[in-house]
């Protein structure tokens, strides 16, 4: 509102920039409201020395001349303001003193002898000067003290309205020339306890313009949070007001001071609403208080709208009853709006979407209770019909959710029909919304948060349908059950019965390209909460091919929702929904439509060149579809595994995916590529991580992951270009390997420098060749480099390039059984046929470190394949029918590894025996001593994976010949130390002459306390070894070594 005593914006305006050409046009009385600024200006020194303002002070003592008024401020701007400022000094000290209660006493004014405002009348400006200061200086001093109630001071100066022009005068000139004595800030906060003062505060401030922001930040900063609430808020608000009328510009910024010091709440509204109506944005900041971030903000708003809820004095003059007019003008006209608007113009329902939050946020937040005009237009405004646009997806989503939030909106008969109305067409018109929203790239429609609401009754999951109210709206908004009665039974008897649900969710379309990024709620959330309810297998409903089809349409970053929906849906298919129904299961999705996702990846499909400049994108091989489909299989696979009892028990047939399948999907390359990109796919490689260690280990061997790591720095620059290089070419080069060596150098280090999925294509040439490598003379350069590209394939077709391997260096020797190739199933059950290769790789070091790696992973698979075996067989628990005990099958498997383990060792510490051509001379750059080394490490690492393995083998025994090399090279052989003592104890003579060599070189390798005590225990044992025998001693070689040793370790 505006007040007929505040000085105009645009005199203000003037007076701030000082723009002398306009001031002269304005009228006598404009004039007079800032007078005695200007006469200041004119007869001070001024600051500004430049020409400009010399003549435009003159034009301004021009100005000033013609006005009689002038001489009375020239005579108060000539008083001594120094003995002034002295006696105002102790009339404060005095005031302080004695608490400012005793009006009477005074140092600048002696005894009245009438009243102050006949005094002033008669008196010249020095008394003038000091009447004024008495008074402003003991209210000063009055609202210093403490009090209980609001301070007013009628003063018979400041109420006459006569005087008022020249004690105003007065207070300006004396805040000017006095400002320690008189701060403005303090100034200001007097008058707000005086009559009048807001008209003499406005016209303080408005000859000194310059404190304009210093007083607002004042007031505002010491003002109350719940202003509407006390006298001195209203009073401070009323200020601040006149403040914002004289100096509109400066609203916003006030207004933004309310809300930084969470003061005021009303002058922050009243502010908005006086705005003007293009600029005003009411919606927006009832929005931001409310639902940022702030916390303490948000505390304070909510709490004045709480207040004026309650205010008993006169509630319609509040600044709630005014926001709540205006917000319910708005709602009418957004309504009528979109009612009416043929022009498919957005702005209203985006317009009608803010309000609907902003009403939501109130209710939720600030608890607002509803009046019957605000239910009226609010419920219109939610069941409008807006035209299909991708805003008004946004719209519907938003009055559907306070449809649930505020269920008061339908309290009467009307408003019910009103509300189902609206929802029918809702449904009506959901494809043609659907079809704006593919239109324009958007996948979310209320069509599936329709669904999901639907789903959420009827498993009476309030809670869900809370959060997905609060997660539309974006805010917590309080959904009670015993409110949605109403809503509930509309929802699930009359529109969205159980199996109208699930035969619409099947129907619904996919979200082309989900990932997380797709805000809103989609198909993907309605099809996993019915696959939670187990809606699909109870109605017969197949739900496998949108799974697959939704799968098969996934990019990244994968969603969050993905990884429990193919859980859900496995668990669907292995466990039936009831006891006593086992045919309420899902279909899994088969072995056809794998391979259909898979079928142009190069690793599956390795006869497939793949590109030299074949980026790794989703969109060529398919990749997060791939290895969501990777996921689905583990977990289908364990899943199964861990029901097996239960579905042998009930003579169900559950599909079991085919080895030869199993076989062709690169399941270390989909986990190793994810890996590298944790923040596309960091949801779903814990889950795929756990179920390849449990059940493809060989896959997971550590030592592969760590080289594969490592990044090669010494690779130069090949001296041939990778897309000169092809399979026929290099198959070329190997055939004439013995004539020109170089050919096969050159291209071999070609092919290192290219990526592992760029070898594939290679893989055959290279591994059918292998045996072109063991024939004498081949440079070891070539050697080093087909170990290189055979690791590098191991890391994307580990598999594949196992079998190749074996069946490609199997023994020529061998006979019939060599035509027979072997197969991933025939390495698994029986990994000793590795070992069964040409006797060249058994000393090429090179190849043999790859033929052990190989061995190592197949005897991980045939532990996993013997446990997988039992899970697959369970014992049939028929009584005493009963063949086999679990417990027995459990050590029967752990004898076949023991037994498998320890031949594998046994063969490969007898290939470190020198052969009749060889001579063991103990030459440091040998190939047997290589072989050595590598076999040695390699039993080592069996032996500490299992300790009982080292047990096992050395009660069997091996060529004494060994023990020097094995205690040598093996760093584990201290472990043998422990069960010495039981292998002296053995019946068989051999035994105990072996238990006591092994003793002598592992008491020389480590000398420990230990040591001692078994190296006497094996001259005992020796001793009494010797006095049962016999022959000579002279005469039985092996007990005189033996003993030799055992003299050495005791004189040590």
């Amino acid at each position: 509102m505006a007040h007929n005593y505040i000085v105009p914006a645009h005199v203000f305006d003037l007076i701030l920039y000082a723009d002398v050409g306009k001031l002269q046009q304005l009228n006598e009385q404009e004039l007079r409201q800032i007078l005695p600024c200007l006469v200041r200006m004119g007869l001070c020194a001024p600051a500004d020395d430049s020409n400009k303002w010399k003549s435009e002070r003159k034009t301004l003592l021009q100005m000033l001349s013609s006005i009689d008024l002038v001489n009375g401020l020239v005579a108060l701007l000539s008083v001594d303001f120094n003995t002034i400022r002295i006696d105002a000094k102790k009339e404060k000290q005095l005031r302080a003193k004695v608490g400012g209660s005793n009006a009477t006493e005074s140092v600048l004014v002696s005894q009245l002898d009438h009243g102050i405002a006949l005094e002033f009348e008669r008196s010249d400006p020095v008394r003038k000067l000091r009447l004024v200061l008495s008074e402003l200086l003991f209210v000063m001093a009055q609202i210093q003290e403490p009090r209980s109630d609001f301070y007013f001071k009628n003063c018979e100066l400041f109420d006459c309205e006569v005087y008022l022009d020249e004690v105003i005068d007065v207070i300006v000139i004396a805040q000017a020339e006095l400002p320690a004595l008189l701060p403005m800030c303090d100034v200001v906060e007097a008058l707000l306890h005086m009559t009048n003062g807001m008209r003499v505060m406005s016209r303080l401030i408005a000859n000194a313009p310059y404190t304009f922001n210093e007083v607002c930040c004042h007031l505002v900063s010491n003002g109350e949070k719940q202003e509407e609430e006390v006298i001195g808020g209203r009073k401070r608000m009323q200020a601040l007001n006149v403040l914002c009328e004289m100096n509109p510009s400066q609203a916003f910024i006030i207004r933004d001071l309310c809300i930084e010091h969470c003061r005021m709440p009303g002058l922050a509204v009243t502010l908005t609403l006086q705005m003007d109506p293009m600029s005003c944005d009411l919606v927006a900041l009832i929005s931001g208080l409310l639902l940022g971030e702030d916390p303490n903000t948000r505390s304070w708003f909510s709490q004045f709208i709480k207040n004026g809820q309650k205010r008993k004095r006169d509630p319609a003059s509040s600044s709630l009853h005014q926001l709540r007019e205006r917000l319910l003008s708005e709602v009418k006209k957004v309504s009528e709006n979109i009612e009416t608007d043929h022009t498919h113009n957005e702005g209203h329902v985006i317009t009608g979407s803010a309000l609907i939050r902003v009403y939501c946020a109130m209710k939720a937040i600030a608890t607002l209770k509803f009046s019957d005009d605000e239910v009226v237009c609010l419920l219109r405004l939610i069941t409008s019909h807006p035209a299909p646009s991708c805003a008004a997806v946004r719209f519907v989503s938003l009055a559907l959710s306070m449809f649930l939030a505020c269920p008061n909106l339908i309290g009467n008969v009307e408003h019910e029909k009103t509300a189902k109305a609206w929802i029918r067409w809702l449904i009506d018109q959901e494809s043609h919304f659907a079809e704006i929203s593919e239109s324009s790239d958007s996948s979310s429609s209320y069509g599936e948060m329709l669904l999901l609401v639907a789903i959420h009754f009827h498993n009476n999951q309030i809670h869900a349908i809370s959060d997905l109210v609060c997660s539309t709206l974006g805010m917590k908004s309080a959904v009670k059950s015993n409110t949605l009665t109403k809503i509930k039974i509309f929802f699930t008897q009359e529109i969205f019965t159980d199996k109208v649900v699930t035969a619409h969710a099947v129907r619904v379309a996919v979200t082309p390209g989900l990932n997380s990024t797709i805000p809103g709620f989609l198909p993907v959330h309605c099809v996993y909460q019915l696959l939670k309810g187990r809606a699909f297998s109870k109605h017969k409903v197949p739900i496998k091919g949108w799974i697959y089809r939704q799968i098969r349409a996934c990019h990244t970053p994968v969603h969050p929702l993905l990884p429990p929906l193919i859980e859900t849906y496995v668990l669907s298919i292995i466990t039936p929904s009831t006891k006593s129904d086992h045919t309420h299961t899902n279909k899994p999705i088969t072995e056809q439509e794998i391979m259909e996702v898979f079928k142009d990846s190069v690793l599956v499909n390795t006869q497939k060149q793949r590109p030299m400049d074949c980026g790794q994108t989703d969109k060529q091989d398919n990749f997060t579809s791939q290895l969501l489909l990777m996921y689905y299989i583990l977990l289908y696979q364990d899943t199964r595994l861990a029901n097996m009892k239960a579905i042998v028990s009930s003579n169900r047939k559950v599909l079991n995916y085919s080895d030869s399948l199993l076989s062709r999907l690169p399941f270390k390359y989909l986990l190793q590529r994810a890996q590298k990109q944790p923040d596309l796919y960091g949801g779903l490689i814990p889950h795929i991580l756990r179920l390849m260690v449990s059940h493809y280990p060989h896959l997971c061997v550590t030592q592969d992951w760590l080289e594969e790591d490592i990044k090669h720095c010494d690779i130069t620059t090949p001296l041939i270009s990778p897309n000169k290089v092809t399979s026929h070419l290099l198959m070329q080069a190997l055939e004439n390997m013995k004539k020109n060596p170089t050919a096969v150098l050159l291209q071999l280090e070609t092919l290192v420098t290219l990526s592992a999925e760029d070898l594939v294509p290679f893989a055959d040439v290279i591994v059918s060749n292998l045996l072109c490598f063991l024939e004498p003379g081949v440079p070891r350069k070539l050697l080093e480099l087909v170990r290189t590209l055979l690791i590098k394939l191991n890391s994307v077709m580990p598999r594949s390039i196992r079998v190749m391997f074996v069946n490609a260096l199997r023994d020529q020797n061998a006979g019939a059984i060599v035509k027979i190739a072997h197969t991933e199933d025939n390495l698994t059950v029986d990994p000793l046929t590795v070992l069964r290769c040409d006797d060249r790789v058994l000393r090429c070091p090179p190849l043999l470190d790859v033929t052990l790696r190989i061995l190592s992973a197949y005897l991980q698979a045939s532990r996993t394949f013997l446990s997988l075996h039992i899970q697959t067989n369970p014992v049939a628990m028929t009584g005493t029918n009963q063949s086999m005990t679990d417990f027995e099958r459990e050590e029967l498997k752990n004898a076949l590894i023991a037994a498998q383990e320890s031949a594998v060792v046994q063969i490969l510490l007898e290939t470190c025996l020198p052969k009749p051509n060889e001579s063991n001379t103990g030459c440091l750059l040998s190939n047997l001593r290589e072989v050595q080394c590598i076999v040695c490490s390699h039993v080592h690492q069996m032996f500490i994976s299992d300790p009982n393995l080292a047990k096992l083998v050395h009660f069997q025994g091996y060529p004494s010949e060994l023990i020097a090399v094995t205690v040598t090279s093996i760093p584990s052989m201290h472990i043998c130390l422990d069960f010495i003592p039981e292998l002296l104890s053995q019946p068989q003579t051999e035994k105990q002459v072996f238990a006591v060599q092994l003793t002598s070189h592992l008491c020389l390798q480590y000398a420990l306390p230990k040591s001692l005590g078994i190296a006497k225990l094996a001259i005992n044992v020796l001793s009494t070894l010797l006095t049962g025998i016999s022959i000579c001693h002279d005469q039985h070689p092996l007990l005189r070594h033996t003993d030799d040793h055992c003299l050495v370790v005791m004189s040590h």
